[in-house]
């Protein structure tokens, strides 16, 4: 079958799954996600396996759209008057989901450490993609959703380097301090300074080109340009493409005036993408893995949920936020998928003797969390009065 043909069939079904779960008030990524699942090579097969490896571009090319508008909120002026809290949130979050899913897995399921430092380290990874879907859906705003963005966007530095270094410690327990050397700690800096400076310096030429042009409407192909520029050049150099990308959107937000169409050069053309981007996502989502992976994968997504919602509320707490941000932050950060998937592939190659299981119970989680994540989302906006439209589209008149 023809390429053009499964994007047809991808839309078509997300677009009507959408509709659907619109009407049972659900946000419509929950239906994308859905219509992957029905169509996919697990159930209804319009979209088999070789097609799927062809579409990873869309995927690609999608993520690094969604980095540039998170990165493109990290603006310096607005986040002052956040402060350091978002900083501090964005750590107890991360790390508290891999403190309690590494003691969860050593001493409730009794595994080894170094199964429980591997799989409490990808714990701490968070999945903006849906999240910000969500947000977008609802048009919602107010201090969850200034403190969420910047924190989702810091969540995956975090997530690296806590990775990197659990791994390491894993595999001086698995093969001894011989086998480990700095440079396995030095990893996760290495690549999180590169792929920000990649993402910075492709934004200052991106600006610089953008004063350069008399045409207004070249603003949206620089941008685009400039995103699969970052993301051809990240691949290549094996950085990640998502830091590189908000790092992108982060350089063009504090360089340009607040209305500058590269801020907005995307809006009009992200639509199509991202509904191909999610029902993509549920292609992939293979619900046989839930039947493989037992009671210690129920207690890896119970418990990472657990250390989210108290990470998040106790660095809250010590941020002095907002009680909105207290009581609701943790709920948005269910969302699990990519990174985590990517690091799975990282401790099957390291850590052989535990890795297909990790990669097993991860696969499995992502199926719940991608599922169940943009409602918890939802949730929390409508309770924290943030959304000004409702599930139809019809403008809120009060919270």
């Amino acid at each position: 079958m023809s390429w053009f043909y499964y994007l047809a069939v991808i839309l078509i079904f997300g677009l009507l799954m959408g509709k659907v779960v619109s009407y049972l008030k659900l946000p419509r990524v929950t239906g994308y996600l859905i219509a992957g699942v029905l169509i996919g090579p697990f159930v209804l097969k319009l979209v088999p396996h070789e097609a799927i490896e062809s579409l990873t571009i869309i995927s690609e090319a999608a993520l690094g759209f969604i980095a540039y508008n998170i990165g493109s909120s990290l603006n310096y002026n607005k986040l002052k008057n956040i402060g350091k809290g978002v900083i501090i949130i964005a750590l107890f979050e991360a790390l508290m989901a891999t403190f309690v899913v590494t003691l969860a897995m050593k001493f409730l399921f009794g595994q080894t450490w170094e199964f429980s430092l591997a799989i409490g380290a990808i714990a701490s990874a968070t999945a903006p993609a849906a999240t910000i879907m969500v947000l977008k859906q609802y048009r919602a705003k107010g201090p969850l959703v200034d403190t969420l963005i910047p924190v989702v966007a810091i969540d995956d530095a975090i997530a690296v380097i806590a990775f990197g270094i659990s791994i390491a410690i894993a595999q001086i327990i698995s093969t001894g301090s011989e086998g480990v050397s700095i440079m396995a700690f030095l990893e996760p800096f290495i690549e999180i300074f590169f792929s920000v400076a990649l993402g910075c310096a492709v934004g200052f030429a991106l600006t610089y080109l953008n004063k350069m042009s008399k045409q207004k409407e070249n603003a949206m192909n620089l941008v685009i340009a400039s995103i699969f520029l970052v993301i051809g050049l990240a691949d290549l150099l094996n950085l990640s493409n998502l830091l590189a990308c908000m790092a992108l959107g982060a350089t063009v937000s504090n360089l340009v005036l607040s209305k500058s169409k590269l801020l907005s050069a995307l809006d009009n053309i992200t639509s199509p993408i991202f509904i191909m981007f999610f029902t993509i996502s549920g292609l992939e989502l293979d619900l046989s893995v839930l039947l493989t992976v037992g009671v210690i994968g129920i207690g890896y997504v119970v418990f990472r949920v657990v250390g989210k919602v108290l990470g998040a509320y106790i660095g809250a707490q010590l941020a002095n936020s907002e009680p909105v941000v207290k009581k609701y932050l943790g709920l948005t950060l269910v969302p699990q998928a990519g990174v985590a998937i990517g690091l799975t592939m990282i401790v099957q190659e390291v850590l052989p003797s535990c890795g297909a299981s990790i990669r097993a119970i991860i696969l499995a989680g992502t199926v719940i969390y991608e599922l169940i994540g943009p409602l918890c989302t939802k949730i929390a906006i409508f309770k924290a009065g943030e959304a000004t439209v409702d599930a139809h589209h019809k403008i809120e008149v009060s919270h």
